[in-house]
């Protein structure tokens, strides 16, 4: 059965998520929708990482199995004429058969920004903060989370999660203009867990919660507060990258969507 690979890219802001819904619009609903017009005969499709409703994604990668072969590069164009706008194909190529999309993965990166004033151009693409905050703190709060840790504290329903154990490789908290960048890589992701953990570094950056608070809320030690309190809004979430093996490092860390400081 012919196997292809999609990078694709999108505005999440109209949709429930990645995943096919019955009664919601989904990225996968209206990519497989139009890959049905374009006349490929789908017999899977699937994802690299299940975004939640309203997160977008530099860089989502999925794997289609086709009943029978087509020719990639015209597929592409056909599909992308009768995709939405906020939904784009990068690439279509011919994948090795075994190729799946979440399997396969080793790394995935999302990057959260941060807007800290108002914006009219990338609002579907920030949280606004309107307190000031410390960068520099938000830094410190965040130096404890590469590593294997449990999340379960980061995790909305933990009990769906075979583990709630994470290995995070790297944690990135960058100026940019009016933005503040986290990104964080990890081998996958918790449902929330993200959009937590920035919620609480926003918090400790405002400086309302001092910078040990994420290794106490990782290790049990804190029961003063819940990061569910904290849950950043998914507008300001993007899927950035995943990576499979022979693929190279992150590049460096860049606002999806610039947002410059006022004069």
């Amino acid at each position: 059965m012919p196997n292809y690979r999609i990078d694709l890219e999108y505005e999440g802001t109209r949709y429930r998520g990645w995943q096919e819904q019955q009664n919601a619009r989904s990225v996968a609903g209206e990519l497989k929708r139009a890959l049905v017009d374009a006349g490929a005969d789908v017999s899977e499709l699937g994802g690299a990482g299940r975004t939640d409703a309203g997160v977008h994604a530099l860089q989502q990668v999925a794997h289609l199995r086709l009943r029978r072969a087509i020719d990639p590069g015209r597929l592409r164009l056909a599909v992308n004429d009768r995709l939405p706008a906020d939904i784009h194909i990068l690439s279509l190529t011919k994948a090795p058969d075994n190729f799946h999309a979440r399997h396969d993965a080793v790394l995935r990166s999302y990057l959260y920004q941060v807007a800290r004033r108002r914006t009219a151009l990338a609002k579907r693409g920030v949280w606004w903060v309107k307190r000031p905050l410390d960068p520099a703190a938000m830094v410190r709060a965040a130096a404890v989370l590469p590593g294997l840790h449990d999340f379960r504290s980061f995790c909305e329903r933990p009990q769906d999660h075979p583990s709630t154990k994470v290995a995070v490789e790297s944690v990135a908290v960058v100026e940019d203009g009016a933005l503040v960048l986290v990104r964080i890589a990890a081998s996958h992701f918790l449902w929330k867990m993200v959009r937590r953990l920035v919620g609480t570094l926003v918090e400790v950056g405002a400086g309302s919660l001092p910078p040990s608070s994420i290794e106490d809320l990782m290790s049990g030690r804190s029961t003063l507060v819940s990061p569910a309190l904290f849950t950043a809004p998914p507008s300001g979430l993007f899927l950035e990258r995943v990576l499979y093996r022979g693929d190279g490092p992150l590049p460096p860390v860049v606002a999806a969507m610039p947002v410059t400081e006022e004069p």
